[in-house]
Formats: C-alpha cells, structure tokens, sequence
C-alpha cells in the first residue's frame, strides 16, 4: 500500500471499487489495521462513506 495520503486515497478508492465490499475487508486481506487507513487518508480531509464503500470529501 502507497504512504502518501493521496496515492494512498486513489489506491483504496481503486481496489474499493473494483475488488472489496468494504474497507474492512480491504484491509483484512493487506493486514493493515482499518483505523490506520482512516488515520491517513483522514489527515488530508477525506472519510470513509460505507454506503457507497469509498472515501469522499463532501
């Protein structure tokens, strides 16, 4: 997974929707806590929108 916040949003944002149901199944198959992806991604002003299993600004 990419440290940069922004590569990391596009990266998560990309395998959300192609490949994972959800953020907690994405990061059950990378071994990365949930809350660490929220952290970073966090920190440049996005959250995660379960509904629409992605990360958004708005």
């Amino acid at each position: 997974m990419p440290k940069d916040p922004v590569m990391l949003l596009s990266f998560v944002n990309t395998q959300l929707r192609d490949n994972y149901a959800s953020l907690s199944d994405l990061a059950a198959s990378y071994g990365v806590p949930e809350e660490e992806i929220k952290e970073k991604i966090g920190s440049i002003g996005y959250t995660y929108d379960a509904q629409q299993n992605r990360f958004t600004n708005a």
